[in-house]
């Protein structure tokens, strides 16, 4: 554990103060712009569908310019995504809005790598340790991001627009930061017996390990959930008839159970195994829809988010640690991007339906959907941990 271990946990709570905001904001202001009321969560589904888009882009930037390079680009779109933002709100441009939201997607892109990056930083012993840290770094987001929602959403004479142009500052204090980071060469490339460049294994036969497939579809679903009821719970508090202060504090448990457990998830992936904590976060999403399904009251949402928040946690940091298992360092950068499209692509299609379901359908049925994606990662992890312990059986 080193400096620049915590100076990229700090990048992380910026990451996550410019995430949390965009959920707590996007929704409400496309509800209050969009033509229409399913459409309210376009600005959100933008920002993913970026993220998606974005991933080649960025898995090429990584690999000819390094991780810092990359990590500022980013941070320099999400500069002039957040004003252009402020722009659209001022102008009461919808169309504008989610065009600044899609663009801000590459920023996402590139934040989605940091937890990678941190087990650059790291021995190898300690990468496990190293990546929770860096996801706990998300905390600072949990309370900055709704109070900075909150306390800015008047600034301005139009409601939220002084909340982009918060999110404008928060980028450059990203970019401050970011270049203390002093990031490790990158590795030589490894020669194969032809003498020629060792470029890794080709893509298709990385997805197709057991342990890659269980890896990427854990992060991809539990992110798809914990989206689908996070992007949508402002809006049902909303018609539920509570204050925005009152979503503000819910989001700012949940965000706090997300990343919390960060300082502790890898002792525990250490000493019980990544497959037994992955397990431990699907009873918690089990749990959290229970709670969610039994009443509307705001102890009901607040204790059924910080439960998904919490799930999260020990599902994404254990993909993230056994993804690491499924490829080499030639391979990194594909099989990134190939996870974090995954992502992108599941938070794309909740951050619609959460809109969708929860204006046309309501709150139920939207809790009542997740148990599906709940169910296969059940499955999922099942499957993988019976192929491992076939394979240590004895002939």
């Amino acid at each position: 554990m080193n400096k620049n271990l915590w100076l990229l946990a700090v990048a992380q709570g910026l990451f996550l103060t410019n995430n949390v905001t965009f959920i707590a904001i996007n929704g409400l202001v496309g509800l209050s712009l969009a033509p229409l009321g399913w459409m309210a969560t376009l600005p959100v589904m933008g920002y993913v569908v970026g993220g998606a888009l974005s991933t080649g882009l960025v898995a090429k930037t990584q690999a000819r310019w390094g991780r810092k390079v990359s990590f500022q680009l980013g941070l320099a779109v999400a500069l002039c995504s957040a004003l252009l933002g402020a722009w659209a709100v001022a102008h009461q441009n919808f169309w504008l809005l989610v065009t600044a939201t899609l663009v801000a997607g590459y920023y996402s892109a590139n934040g989605q790598l940091y937890r990678f990056a941190a087990a650059e930083l790291a021995l190898p012993a300690f990468r496990e340790k190293a990546v929770s840290l860096v996801l706990a770094g998300g905390l600072m987001g949990a309370v900055a991001g709704p109070n900075l929602a909150s306390r800015t959403r008047t600034l301005t004479e139009v409601p939220f627009a002084g909340a982009y142009l918060a999110l404008a500052a928060v980028a450059l204090l990203a970019m401050a930061v970011m270049a203390l980071v002093q990031f490790p060469p990158a590795a030589p490339p490894t020669l194969g017996a032809d003498g020629k460049v060792d470029e890794g294994r080709p893509l298709g036969v990385l997805l197709r390990q057991p342990v890659f497939m269980v890896a990427a579809g854990a992060a991809a679903l539990s992110y798809g959930v914990m989206n689908l009821l996070m992007a949508a719970t402002p809006l049902a508090m909303q018609v539920c008839g509570f204050p925005f202060d009152d979503a503000a504090l819910v989001l700012e448990w949940h965000v706090i159970g997300m990343f919390a457990p960060g300082f502790f998830t890898g002792h525990l992936i250490k000493r019980f195994g990544t497959l037994p904590i992955m397990g431990v976060g699907v009873l918690l999403y089990a749990l959290c829809i229970g709670i969610a399904l039994s009443g509307q009251d705001l102890h009901q949402f607040l204790v059924a988010l910080l439960l998904l928040g919490v799930g999260w946690n020990f599902l994404f940091t254990g993909s993230t640690t056994l993804a690491m298992q499924a490829y080499r360092p030639a391979e990194k950068d594909r099989a990134q991007a190939a996870i974090n499209f995954g992502v992108f692509a599941t938070m794309a299609f909740t951050s619609f339906a959460s809109g969708a379901l929860v204006t046309t359908q309501g709150w139920a049925l939207l809790n009542l959907g997740s148990l599906l994606p709940v169910a296969l990662t059940a499955l999922g992890l099942a499957w993988l941990g019976w192929l491992r312990r076939n394979t240590a059986r004895p002939n």
